[in-house]
């Protein structure tokens, strides 16, 4: 049985452990030393990212220097005389690294005065730039009389200020993307918000993402979105609204061979094409379990081939054939790129189709969060805020993915965000026709909803 100490006990074992402690500290002083080391230091690398020079020619008409340009390490100075609209003048500012740093442009801010009549552009460096010891860049800057004055400007000077900002590189600063060309007009790419995203997954690709994202365009006397731009320069587009109530093949339409299979008398056959009809001419189509040649089109098909196509009757002559991708997807899935891989394993070339479910997915601008088929149905109520493919509230509309190891279910775009399936026979579902234009397209406007790109 435990004891119980008395008071007189306590007291002495708690003394007991002080004196111990005492003598052991006691103990680590005498062995304690105080060490002192004198010695220099001397950085031997140096920063030195210079002005090294300033050159000015005439670009056009009878502009001068009102002074010749000069510079010292950190300014350069010019002067222009301009007499004529049109007139402009150039200045290459040479900028050099004199030292043994790596170095990289953090930034660059142009400022100028408000003077409509006197315009200036600064290129040649960008943000992200690096500079290598004994390197050099040049930057021009472009002093324009603006071409479209038509009367004497009531203000006759402007100033420009140039401020490059140069840091030491290590590795976070990344260059500045270069504008994507769409339709002859340049757009910016982006890494977060609204607007045209670098493809991941394909090399040369670009894809509009976001809740509304500037890519409407007319085309057919209608509203449409463009939802890539490929890598071949093509241009895949999407209709704003939708066809009600079309099935994606009639039950009974196709009964052989692959179309033979379980269900798919009753509930249609999910093959988008037939296979003489798919890249390449297999023998067989594929999907699981489930293989066997398919004798027809599906009636989607042959509807937006035939009637709907028949139909088009403005800009019909920017419409290209092109390779949709009709392999099937696998049902809640959470990897986006084994599902466009399994995508590819079957291509149609054609002129009007739908679109992939990998589409849909990559329309998000919340990739980490609604980047895969998975991740997107169980954050549907926030990912239908970062997509602007979501339209109404009760429309439903086919994709041309077929369910994988499933002979008679296609996936389709609910109005919530998620994508689930359905039997192919399904007469209550929409229809959104997907396309191809041309890699030589040009167009005009904004591609805001009230200014849309326009074909020209």
């Amino acid at each position: 049985m435990r004891g119980r100490f008395n008071t007189r006990q306590r007291n002495y074992i708690i003394l007991g452990l002080c004196s111990i402690l005492l003598v052991m500290a006691a103990g680590y002083a005498a062995f304690s030393s105080r060490l002192t080391i004198n010695g220099t230091s001397n950085i031997t690398s140096e920063f030195k990212v210079l002005i090294t020079d300033i050159q000015s020619s005439v670009l056009v008409g009878e502009a001068t220097d009102a002074e010749t340009p000069t510079h010292t390490e950190t300014t350069a100075t010019f002067k222009t005389n301009l007499v004529s609209p049109g007139d402009s003048m150039q200045y290459d500012i040479t900028v050099e690294n004199q030292g043994d740093i790596d170095a990289v442009l953090e930034s660059i801010d142009v400022n100028t005065s408000d003077n409509a009549a006197i315009l200036f552009e600064a290129t040649g460096i960008k943000r992200g730039d690096k500079l290598l010891p004994d390197e050099s860049d040049i930057l021009t800057v472009t002093v324009t009389y603006n071409p479209d004055v038509t009367s004497q400007p009531e203000n006759l000077n402007a100033t420009v200020t140039v401020t490059l900002n140069y840091v030491q590189d290590n590795g976070t600063i990344l260059p500045e993307p270069d504008p994507i060309d769409i339709g002859g007009i340049e757009v910016m790419p982006v890494t977060s918000g609204d607007g045209l995203y670098g493809d991941e997954y394909t090399s040369g690709r670009y894809v509009y993402r976001g809740t509304n994202p500037n890519n409407y365009i007319m085309f057919n006397n209608e509203l449409w979105r463009i939802i890539s731009k490929e890598a071949d320069g093509t241009y895949k587009i999407l209709r704003n609204e939708v066809f009600p109530d079309m099935a994606f093949d009639s039950r009974g339409a196709r009964t052989t061979g692959y179309c033979s299979q379980t269900f798919t008398s009753y509930d249609g056959c999910n093959a988008w094409a037939s296979t003489a009809n798919i890249v390449g001419s297999p023998s067989e189509f594929t999907n699981g379990r489930y293989s066997g040649s398919v004798d027809k089109d599906s009636e989607i098909l042959t509807y937006l081939n035939g009637e709907y196509l028949d139909s088009i009757t403005f800009n019909k002559d920017k419409i290209v054939s092109h390779d949709f991708n009709i392999g099937s997807v696998t049902n809640e899935n959470n990897d986006l790129q084994g599902q466009i891989e399994s995508e590819k394993s079957y291509k149609w070339n054609g002129n009007v189709g739908l679109i992939s479910l990998s589409d849909y997915l990559m329309a998000n601008s919340d990739m980490e969060t609604c980047g895969t088929f998975s991740t997107n149905n169980l954050a549907c109520t926030t990912c239908i805020n970062t997509n602007w493919m979501v339209i109404g509230d009760k429309e439903n509309w086919w994709t041309l993915s077929p369910l994988s190891d499933d002979p008679y279910s296609v996936f389709r775009i609910f109005f919530t965000g998620t994508t689930t399936y359905n039997s192919v026979s399904d007469t209550k579902r929409d229809v959104r026709p997907s396309l191809y234009l041309t890699s030589s397209l040009s167009l005009s406007g904004s591609g805001t909803e009230s200014d849309p790109f326009v074909i020209n």
